[in-house]
């Protein structure tokens, strides 16, 4: 019997190993045709395996409906190649400010994608890597796993829509990434004439992050007919995310190309605000990493993080901190009723639990 049961076990092994080679091949063999993608809807051209699905839907996000497309190649093999569409949230930047509008579409891209890929159940992470300006517009990349899935992520926000590119794969496979990736193409952002006026009295030619700044700050365009943002009626008229400090006053004070009539009340104090976030990912840092971190943060009416910058602690930790804080999410604080702006710190302690 025992003889019996190891033959058995024996030819399982020997099947496995040759379907998944199988496997592997017919994948392979699938996606050796690519094909370009340029639908009549979407403003993207991109380069994909041949013959995508597709899919088209919509879905509640706080009180909108959304609208999604999704563009996806997959094999049993493992990679899945996707772009993924997104409209609803119309650019208005006397509201909200463009990356106020960014982080709502990445937080909606987070609740429909994953599902798409792997069960509803499978665990999933979305680090922020750098910021990726593409084309003028504003965009971001990402490290993403999904269950046995992991990759990347370049996320752009244009006028009318936000687009997502996705490759993941159960193994590193760097040349069908990049393949993907570098293919995804966009038309040149169209330059406003606030902007144009803003940007020809600029003296010298401003570095790549300053452009990236500029880029936000002097975002004029006028919002098309797409449903409204409510969770982010105002914002602080100082977009800068990247070096503003919450707490100064001169924050408040800096003269924006949209003019003065949006200008809402300095943000309130909110102390530490640990313990009042809804989502606070961890930082991604090596799990040897030891210290305490602070990072004074703004947070708009919506509770997306909006400014963000390490005030103490070991300098090689600040921008795994800082990175971490931009992703953090809070429930809205009111006033009388109001949605208002809330200064604080986060505190990071590496090599504990935050």
């Amino acid at each position: 019997m025992n003889f019996r049961r190891l033959h058995l076990a024996l030819a399982v092994l020997v099947l496995t190993a040759f379907a998944i080679p199988a496997l592997a091949q017919k994948a392979a063999q699938a996606w050796a045709e690519w094909e370009t993608l340029s639908p009549d809807t979407e403003e993207f051209t991109v380069l994909m395996p041949k013959n995508p699905t597709t899919e088209a839907t919509k879905f509640p996000y706080h009180k909108m409906e959304l609208s999604a497309r999704l563009y996806l190649a997959s094999s049993n093999a493992g990679p899945v190649l996707a772009i993924t569409s997104l409209s609803g949230i119309k650019s208005d930047p006397a509201q909200y400010t463009e990356f106020a509008r960014f982080n709502s579409y990445i937080d909606a891209f987070k609740t429909f994608f994953p599902s798409k890929v792997r069960s509803k159940e499978a665990l999933t992470k979305m680090t922020l890597v750098s910021s990726r300006p593409f084309r003028g517009y504003t965009g971001r990349s990402y490290k993403l796993s999904i269950g046995d899935l992991s990759g990347s992520v370049q996320a752009f926000v244009t006028r009318k829509r936000f687009y997502a590119v996705v490759s993941l794969n159960t193994k590193k496979d760097d040349e069908l990434e990049e393949k993907f990736l570098s293919s995804f193409e966009l038309p040149d952002k169209p330059e406003s004439p606030k902007t144009a006026a803003a940007n020809a009295g600029d003296q010298g030619v401003a570095s790549e992050g300053q452009e990236a700044n500029n880029q936000i700050k002097n975002n004029t365009v006028q919002p098309e007919g797409e449903a409204a943002l409510p969770e982010t009626p105002n914002n602080n008229n100082n977009n800068n995310a990247e070096a503003a400090q919450p707490n100064s006053a001169a924050n408040n004070t800096q003269p924006n190309v949209q003019g003065q009539q949006g200008q809402k009340k300095a943000p309130i104090s909110g102390g530490m605000l640990n313990g009042k976030a809804i989502y606070m990912p961890i930082p991604d840092a090596p799990s040897d990493a030891t210290g305490v971190v602070l990072v004074a943060v703004v947070v708009d009416e919506s509770g997306s993080v909006i400014e963000a910058r390490a005030v103490s602690g070991p300098a090689p930790l600040h921008a795994a901190a800082v990175n971490a804080a931009r992703l953090a999410r809070f429930s809205p604080t009111l006033m009388m009723g109001e949605p208002v702006r809330v200064a604080g710190t986060l505190s990071y302690n590496f090599g504990r639990s935050n």
